[in-house]
């Protein structure tokens, strides 16, 4: 039986539409980079104001059609590039007025059951947002019990990491694991607790897919890139659904601006020449009442900006470096 799965002309709803417009401000016109096109939300509303562009990116191959149908309806002024946003900064020469970051699963993504990204899913296990060099179903099947609970540990904060990674392993052993309804019954045997907020397979599901695309290593290479090629007074948008997410776009936004503390250890006391950002207000935008129960999805999504300074780039490693336990974590081969 084929399994429903939701258009692309379907259900997706970009969160924080109103905010984001807002930030841009493209009544006057800009170049902007959309570097997760997903449903194509945010590329089509800043398309509608007449002297914008728009360069877009998404590593996934599905949403392809509706991609080149913007392109044949805004011909030069929309270009997309189906390519993970790690490497946005091959796809464009020019400087951008915003550069803008959707780090949630797309309903495209979460609504095609054959995925295997909701818990709902009875297909096989992939978790592959597109571009990846390897599945979920391999991770549970190959990867070894200690590996398994870091994983789930530390890139799902699951408190009962030890104890759902033992009987991954104690079921693979009997035969392999295939399907996304088979790891979430070991999910619920493995919990003590009963969830009410969140599904109880939800800390494991995020840590699986956050390995399977190496999500952190996109995250902190995609806005470092993206600060390179914004103009002077340029935005840094992004939206995040998870701590992980928040914790980097927080620590990279904060101490890299101009009115940073001299006294982190990650950065060079007396170098003034890394404020990347203008003095950084630390001000999370949260959905609106009235989009959460439009779209209860935005109800977790925090958003977060950083104006680009007229100082020169210069590559932050300290950044990298304070990530570096979570990007060595992604890197990991069975």
């Amino acid at each position: 039986m084929k399994l429903p799965y939701t258009s692309l002309e379907g259900k997706h709803l970009p969160v924080m539409m109103d905010e984001v417009l807002k930030i841009c401000n493209p009544k006057n016109g800009g170049n902007f980079m959309d570097c997760t096109f997903g449903g194509g939300g945010y590329s089509k509303e800043l398309l509608k104001f007449q002297e914008t562009k728009v360069v877009a990116l998404d590593r996934d191959n599905q949403v392809l059609k509706l991609a080149n149908s913007l392109k044949d309806n805004f011909h030069s002024r929309f270009i997309f590039y189906n390519k993970k946003f790690s490497k946005l900064d091959i796809v464009s020469t020019n400087k951008f007025d915003a550069v803008i970051f959707d780090l949630g699963l797309s309903s495209i993504q979460l609504d095609n059951l054959s995925r295997g990204f909701s818990f709902k899913s009875k297909s096989e296990l992939n978790m592959s947002m597109g571009q990846t060099e390897i599945s979920a179903k391999k991770v549970l099947n190959t990867y070894s019990s200690k590996d398994l609970k870091d994983i789930i540990k530390i890139l799902g904060e699951e408190e009962e990491a030890l104890k759902i990674s033992k009987n991954i392993v104690k079921e693979r052993i009997k035969k392999n694991i295939e399907t996304t309804d088979e790891l979430v019954e070991i999910i619920r045997k493995s919990k003590k607790k009963s969830y009410k907020k969140i599904n109880e397979s939800t800390k494991t599901f995020q840590a699986i897919r956050i390995f399977v695309n190496k999500e952190v290593t996109e995250l902190i290479e995609g806005i470092i890139k993206a600060t390179k090629i914004l103009k002077p007074g340029g935005r840094l948008i992004v939206v995040s659904f998870h701590s992980i997410e928040d914790k980097i776009i927080k620590f990279y936004f904060k101490n890299f601006s101009k009115n940073r503390s001299r006294s982190n250890k990650y950065l060079p006391e007396n170098d003034d020449k890394l404020s990347l950002f203008d003095n950084y207000k630390n001000k999370i935008i949260k959905a609106s009442l009235k989009e959460v129960k439009r779209n209860p999805r935005s109800r977790s999504a925090k958003l977060r900006v950083a104006i680009r300074s007229a100082d020169k780039f210069i590559d932050p490693k300290e950044f990298r470096n304070k990530f570096k336990y979570l990007t060595d974590l992604e890197s990991r081969i069975a």
